[in-house]
């Protein structure tokens, strides 16, 4: 599968867990890539169909992209929806990733995290599993912070706690339907709901309390970032807080540091808005990228 000057590529591998996980890749076709980019997805979504005009921007920019569809989620293996340790999809992004920059074509590139909402917690979160790894990360509407409307009630984080390792899978926790809330535009609301690889049920158990307790330790250790970032949020999100994003900008360490907030805009930034806010959102991200891509 190509687009004008892109190749397309799919494989299946298998993690420490013996679970097969779903990769893709977008490269330019007729010219070496300035840069390889890593996709962190979101929860519930996946790589090839929900980001797919995120690879195929950048990869027309002239960036190899890779992305990985976590245990649970797209078109890997493993229960739909469920992730029963954070701390797994970290290891299996960070061995993949990890062992496509030691291919030969790719050896002196620099490689770049792109995470969107979870995925910008897992990009965060591999940055903390190798602090001197990346040489930077595109974080859009990142989930340093759950929305207060959206955050459970106490006791409902109480419950979780407890239930948790007792009934991980059940589909029992509360939610709104967050595709009405995260996305603007109507047509791609009814892609992402005809998207048979995009989970749509509740949260399941275990799977929201690994959310909620990353999204407060990522909250806590805000000083602790180092890596070059730039951050784009949408001043409307009503999913993830763009107040924590303004925050990681004032408390992280990172002396290379951008962040782009879009007044009205909301969660998702790269293919749920109309197309004149994606280019400007792209534009922003692109020329971040370019200005970094190029080992100095």
């Amino acid at each position: 599968m190509a687009s004008e000057d892109i190749t397309y590529e799919e494989e299946h591998i298998s993690n420490a867990r013996g679970v097969e996980l779903f990769t893709c890749q977008w490269r330019p076709e007729n010219h070496e890539p300035k840069a390889l980019v890593f996709l962190c997805h979101g929860y519930a979504m996946e790589c090839s169909i929900s980001m797919r005009g995120t690879g195929t921007r950048l990869a027309k920019a002239g960036f190899a992209v890779h992305g990985v569809d976590y245990e649970g989620h797209g078109k890997s293996s493993g229960l739909q929806g469920y992730i029963s340790n954070l701390n797994d999809v970290v290891s299996d992004c960070s061995t993949y990733f990890a062992s496509v920059c030691e291919k030969e074509e790719n050896m002196g590139k620099r490689k770049f995290l792109l995470g969107e909402s979870m995925g910008g917690a897992i990009a965060l979160m591999l940055h903390k599993k190798e602090p001197t790894f990346w040489d930077g990360a595109v974080l859009v509407a990142p989930m340093c912070k759950i929305v207060d409307e959206m955050k459970p009630a106490p006791i409902v984080i109480s419950i979780l706690s407890k239930l948790s390792n007792v009934i991980p899978t059940w589909k029992i926790i509360p939610s709104e339907d967050i595709i009405d809330r995260a996305i603007k535009n109507v047509e791609w609301r009814e892609a992402v709901r005809n998207n048979p690889y995009c989970y749509k049920g509740r949260p399941r158990l275990k799977t929201g309390y690994e959310i909620f307790m990353a999204s407060l330790e990522i909250e806590s250790n805000l000083d602790k970032v180092t890596l070059p970032f730039i951050i784009v949020h949408g001043g409307a999100d009503a999913v993830t807080d763009p107040s924590v994003s303004e925050a990681l900008y004032k408390l992280s360490e990172s002396k290379d540091k951008t962040l782009k907030l879009y007044p009205d805009m909301c969660h998702a930034l790269t293919s749920g808005e109309p197309e004149s806010n994606i280019d400007l959102v792209f534009s922003d991200i692109i020329q971040w990228l370019d200005e970094r891509a190029s080992v100095s």
